[in-house]
């Protein structure tokens, strides 16, 4: 990701809904440029993995938002973003273009501001068509970080999988006893 050492990504400014963007800050603290592609967005059934986080029968529709993050025009992330159906569609999620503001802002408008969030965090080797969008070598390793946001009723309204360049990259994690 950056020559300058390891690149350390803190959770906490994506989970805000107040909006902004998180990665524009978080490379600009690297000394770069962060933007995204938004790749594709569509009602998609969801998959064993994916039901799971969201809490739902395996099947239901939900609404992926597929997208590429770029540190100075570098790909460094895959992100899969997913929502009940009942939840996205007829709003901006559903949409191919961006969310001003973000995704958790939105949530927070429609009535679903996240009030925990869970995480699992895994490695394992790339495969070819993640090794082709991250312009990776081969064999290379990936992190995934798989999120879950769920509202204070219990209700998971987001599941996003983000696959990462590992390279240089370490997660941190700070929690309030």
């Amino acid at each position: 990701m950056t020559n300058a050492g390891p690149w350390t990504s803190v959770s906490m400014p994506y989970l805000s809904a107040q909006g902004g963007n998180a990665w524009a800050a978080e490379a600009a603290g690297h000394g770069g440029t962060g933007t995204q592609k938004l790749i594709s967005v569509g009602e998609v059934a969801a998959s064993p993995v994916v039901a799971d986080m969201l809490g739902l029968d395996r099947g239901v529709p939900v609404v992926l938002r597929r997208r590429l993050m770029l540190f100075d025009d570098h790909p460094v992330e895959l992100v899969d973003s997913y929502y009940p159906a009942t939840v996205a569609l007829g709003t901006r999620l559903a949409e191919f273009r961006k969310i001003p503001g973000g995704a958790v802002a939105l949530l927070a408008d429609l009535g679903h501001p996240p009030r925990r969030v869970r995480e699992d965090v895994s490695a394992r080797l790339s495969t070819t068509d993640e090794q082709a969008a991250l312009r990776l070598g081969s064999p290379s390793c990936v992190l995934l970080l798989a999120r879950t946001l769920v509202t204070e009723n219990d209700l998971p309204v987001e599941a996003s999988v983000m696959t990462m360049v590992a390279d240089g990259r370490r997660l941190r994690y700070e929690l309030m006893p």
